[in-house]
This record gives structure tokens, C-alpha cells and sequence, in this order.
């Protein structure tokens, strides 16, 4: 039975209910004076009063009755909670340094006047579920009482996960999203139903629409509907559903990226009704372009990254539109923007990355391979900070690891790029960036309770590896398949090799071990790719070199994703596959080596 159904069935509908909150709120003055608070017709609000008054929760001369006050109190507002966990991925280049509950809107932070319009509405219990930069907001405990639970999960996981963290916090609760500004306060001291809030914008991208009952029904494949914004009221019954589906999603992996909306979702609608408002009063802030329309002069809107945009291309801040986030990569953090029709690409590094890039060695890489026709080369790139600009590239897709065609147009790609012999001043060396990696641990054990055995083992194959002949040159190292882009141009499927930060001086065949353990292949496919690397004709020597490059990149990239986990990014399976890498090819590589001495 859902909201609606329920107030029936207690003769109290949704509009009854509406008004007898609202003259909870202010005395009665006029039927009109109800209308226009509740945004009800005259028409209903009239048979609504009659009815409150046959049934008992208002008297002739429309006044609380105790059965009034009573379910009043019994449905109040107890608590709320503010989920605040997520990364704001879309804020880019925003989110580099503030959470988006962070954002000033006319000098005020979007959380602190949450907070401030609770508290409006006599509501003080308040608990915020945080897990991106979540020291930031360590001083809202003593600035306004609230109480802070961490989602550890949040950069892998929806907020769904989030909403698990404080089940036993529901119940007449507020469940709010931490990146809207309210115009007015949509929180009050007294609600007698659950519901969802929608606008009355529709939305391409919504998932429910509200119908003449105000009911949240599902718009399956048809597609628009009410713009959701998020804030919800949860009153006991409907909470202990939401507890009981969202104890189900979680516990199924493939809701990891599911909102906690889902679990208000029964057959083909929501078990809440829909508070509707203008869709000016609530405004969702999911993006720079967002918050400049709202408050061109917020703070935050003075970005380094937007300035760098700007001076480089001659034009206002303003000019610079279609602000898009571009997927999450392992090293940085880019975004797409259009100025003037045109559009480009900016990359931001990501977490930490200041430890593990050489931004003047990666400038030198870009003047070795200018005009190489190896990539485009940069519109901007600056040596110090790793801000880069590169044009957009039309129909682009990456390389399909599992692809025979994509995977020889770029073994062919690859190898033309060794032939060039290219050199820059520095070297990546495997082995001391193995220790480096280690060493950014400050004293820490490895999360492997066998590392250190790995590592001497992956160390000791460098007596084989430096005895072996090599065409020494500038290398990719990070020549991966996501780096490998097809595009059209003038009509034509092109492939170019994109991030170019770790390059160096290096074996050419090092970039061949790259791309079989970021493909996560097994010994069947890494054979099959280093013989089309070869054209069939790789001796038994040089693919045992390979073996051993498998086997020492392997742990070197553990040793990175160890480190980008301290620094709470998570990379799941791939962390755990490149550890295997390094202790399976260790095997691989000492029995053909020991193969080689028997010959």
C-alpha cells in the first residue's frame, strides 16, 4: 500500500493533510489565504475543510482539533540526513579542491544553509554522510551540531551506499542531497505524509512523472518526466521499506552505481507521493556552468583552470561553455568545454600526481614527437602544474583489447613509433620507480603480506633482463589500449597514441608488457599479441624478456595503486590482477630462462 492509498484508508487525503499542516502553521484567515499555501484549487481546498471537519481534525470555525495536534506530533519531523559523500565528478574543475556541498552561492556554502534552514524548522538532529575531502567538514560538528558518518566507498559506489550507512536513522526523517540551493525553506516543523520532491519542469533524463493523484509513476521508455531534486520525507512505515530495498541493493553488485531513489521504487512507482514545486525555488548545482548561472560572482567561480582556459585562448570566462566531465582516468582529471564552437579537451592532474609525474619531462616527450603525426600536438601544456589543452577529436573510440583488427592497426602503430628511435634527456627506470612507488608509502607495509618475497623475486630478474640486447629509444610505458584512439578524419578511421606523461628512454618492449597487463590477457593472449607485434618472428629469448617486463611492471603498478589508495582512490580488481602479474610472469620467466641455460 503506498502514501496515498494510506491516507485514504485513515479518510485523511493528501490534501486534507496539506491543509491541516498548513494551519498548523498560521491560523486560518480565508479559504483563498489556504489555496494559495497549500496550492490547492478553492475548489479543493473547500471540500478538504468539510471533510476535516466531519472526520474530527478541525472545528466549525476551522481550528486544530486534539486529533489534529495529535497526528501532527505523531508525524513531525525527528531528523534529517545530508548525503554528502560523493566526489561531484560533474563540478570539474571545481572539485579538485571543494566538495561541491562547499559551493558558495552568494557568499554562503550550500551545506551551511541547509543546515541553517533545518534548524529554521526547529529540526537540530542532523547527520551528514561524507567521504570525498571528508576532513572538510569536521568543523560543522562544533559550528552547528551535526553528527558525521563516513561512506569509505563513496569513490567506487553510488549514493545508495551512502543512504546504508545510516539506516538506523530513518524514520520521520528528511533524506537531502548536499548540492542544492533552496530558495526558500522547503523544511518544515509539521508533515503528516511521505513524499519526494519533483519540479514541475520536465526533465529528459527523469525517471518518474507525477500523475493526477500525485503519485510517482515510472516512465519506462517513453522518457521524460519530472525533474527530481532529491529531497525526500520519510515518515516510519515507508522508511522501513526504504531500510528493507536498500539492505537488497547493496547487497547485489550490480547496483554499485544505483541512486537511493531506487529504493523508494515498488512495481511501476514510488511508495511516497510527490511534493511538487516551481522549478525556480530549488535549483540542483551539478555543474560550473550551473553555478555561474545562479551566481556569476561565487567564488569558487575563479578557477585556475578556467583562467588558463581563458588566457590561452583569448577569450572571457564566459565564453567557455559545454563544461562536461570526461571519464574518471587513472592518472588525471579531464573535462571537455566548447569556446566558440570549437571544441577542446583540458586535463587536470589527479590526486597525488605531483609525486608521480615529471611535468618537465613530459614537455620534453611532447617536443620530441612534435610533427611526428603521433598525436596532436597541445594547445597548451604547462611544465609545472600538468594543466594541458588539446583539441577534441570527433567519433573517437578506444581500442578494443579483445579486437584482432584494433589490435594489429595498433601493434603496427606501436612498432612505427619505436622504428623512429626517438630520444629525450631522461630515463623511465622500471626498478628504481618500483622503489619510488614504495617509498611514497612513508614507512607503511604493503597491503600483500607476501610483498617483500614479490619483489625480490621481480628484482632478480633484472640480471636477465640487462643481459638481453635492446634497442634502446624513447618508449610509451603507458601504451595501453584506452591510449590508443581511432578517429575520423576526412572520412577516414585514424589512430593516434594519446598521455604521454610517463615516457622515457627506455626498451621499446617494455610498451608491449604495458598493454598485455593493463588488457588484464592471459599467457595465451600476451603470446598472440607479442607474436603479432613481431609478425611471428620473436625468438625465444625476447619473449622471455617480455615475460620478465610482465613480471616487474606488474609490481610496479601495484606499487602505484597502493599508493593511490592511501590517497583513498580505489582501482578494485585491476590493483589486485597486477600483483598477480608480477608473481605468475616471476614463474614464467624463470622457467623459460631456465630452459634457455639448458639449450
Amino acid at each position: 500500500m503506498n502514501s496515498c492509498q494510506d491516507k485514504r484508508k485513515r479518510g485523511l487525503s493528501l490534501q486534507e493533510a496539506d491543509v491541516v499542516c498548513a494551519l498548523a502553521l498560521e491560523p486560518y484567515v480565508s479559504q483563498r489565504r489556504l489555496s494559495d499555501v497549500t496550492g490547492h484549487s478553492l475548489g479543493a481546498v473547500n471540500q478538504s475543510i468539510h471533510a476535516l471537519v466531519r472526520a474530527g481534525y478541525l472545528t466549525k470555525f476551522v481550528q486544530l482539533t486534539d486529533k489534529a495536534r495529535t497526528a501532527l506530533a505523531s508525524h513531525a519531523p525527528r531528523n534529517a540526513v545530508i548525503l554528502a559523500a560523493g566526489p561531484g565528478m560533474r563540478m570539474i574543475p571545481i572539485n579538485q579542491t571543494t566538495p561541491k556541498a562547499f559551493l558558495e552561492v552568494r557568499g554562503e556554502p550550500l551545506i551551511e544553509r541547509l543546515i541553517r534552514q533545518l534548524h529554521d524548522a526547529d529540526i537540530r538532529d542532523i547527520t551528514i554522510v561524507v567521504g570525498f575531502m571528508k576532513d572538510q567538514f569536521e568543523y560543522l560538528m562544533d559550528a552547528y551540531g551535526v553528527e558525521l558518518v563516513v561512506n569509505e566507498e563513496y569513490a567506487l559506489k553510488n549514493n545508495v551506499y551512502s543512504l546504508a550507512r545510516v539506516l538506523d536513522r530513518l524514520g520521520n526523517t528528511y533524506v537531502i542531497p548536499c548540492d542544492i540551493w533552496c530558495r526558500r525553506n522547503p523544511f518544515r516543523r509539521r508533515e503528516l505524509y511521505s513524499w519526494y520532491m519533483v519540479s514541475d519542469r520536465i526533465d529528459r533524463d527523469s525517471a518518474v512523472r507525477v500523475n493526477r493523484r500525485r503519485e510517482l509513476t515510472d516512465v519506462g521508455k517513453a522518457g521524460g518526466g519530472s525533474r527530481m531534486i532529491g529531497i525526500s520525507y520519510l515518515l516510519w512505515p515507508e522508511a522501513e521499506k526504504v531500510v528493507m530495498n536498500v539492505r537488497r541493493l547493496i547487497a547485489d553488485s550490480g547496483h554499485d552505481d544505483s541512486f537511493w531513489e531506487e529504493a523508494l521504487h515498488e512495481k511501476d512507482r514510488m511508495f511516497v507521493a510527490a511534493r511538487t514545486v516551481d522549478d525556480t525555488e530549488i535549483v540542483e548545482i551539478n555543474s560550473y556552468e550551473q553555478l555561474r548561472d545562479l551566481d556569476s560572482n561565487s567564488n569558487q567561480l575563479e578557477n585556475s583552470a578556467i583562467r588558463t582556459i581563458a588566457e590561452t585562448l583569448d577569450v572571457s570566462p564566459q565564453d567557455i561553455e559545454q563544461i562536461s566531465v570526461l571519464k574518471k582516468g587513472m592518472t588525471n582529471r579531464s573535462f571537455l568545454f566548447s569556446v566558440g564552437g570549437k571544441k577542446y579537451i583540458m586535463r587536470i592532474p589527479g590526486e597525488g600526481t605531483e609525486q608521480l609525474i615529471n611535468r618537465g619531462n613530459e614537455a620534453a616527450v611532447f617536443q620530441a614527437i612534435r610533427g611526428a603525426g603521433l598525436c596532436d600536438d597541445p594547445v597548451y601544456i604547462n611544465p609545472m602544474n600538468g594543466y594541458k589543452i588539446t583539441s577534441f577529436l570527433d567519433s573517437v573510440r578506444v581500442c578494443d583489447a579483445g579486437s584482432a583488427d584494433d589490435i594489429g592497426r595498433c601493434m603496427k602503430k606501436l612498432r612505427h613509433f619505436h622504428e623512429m628511435k626517438l630520444t629525450v634527456p631522461h630515463t623511465f627506470d622500471l626498478f628504481g620507480q618500483i622503489d619510488f612507488y614504495e617509498s611514497l608509502w612513508e614507512g607503511d607495509p604493503s597491503i600483500y603480506r607476501d610483498y617483500r618475497k614479490t619483489k625480490e623475486n621481480a628484482v632478480s630478474l633484472k640480471t636477465f633482463i640487462d643481459g638481453q640486447p635492446k634497442d634502446w629509444c624513447l618508449t610509451h610505458i603507458d601504451a595501453v589500449p584506452d591510449n590508443f584512439l581511432f578517429y575520423m578524419k576526412d572520412g577516414a578511421e585514424e589512430l593516434q597514441l594519446t598521455d604521454w606523461e610517463y615516457a622515457g628512454m627506455q626498451d621499446p618492449h617494455v610498451d608491449i608488457a604495458m598493454f598485455c597487463i593493463y588488457s588484464l590477457y592471459d599467457r595465451d593472449a600476451v603470446d598472440r599479441l607479442i607474436d603479432i607485434y613481431f609478425d611471428g618472428r620473436c625468438d625465444a629469448a625476447t619473449r622471455i624478456k617480455i615475460y620478465c617486463y610482465i613480471a616487474v611492471c606488474g609490481l610496479l603498478w601495484s606499487n602505484w595503486c597502493e599508493y593511490k589508495r592511501r590517497l583513498g582512490v580505489e582501482f578494485g580488481d585491476y590493483s589486485l590482477r597486477q600483483y598477480r602479474y608480477a608473481k605468475d610472469y616471476f614463474r614464467y620467466a624463470s622457467e623459460g630462462i631456465e630452459r634457455l641455460q639448458l639449450v
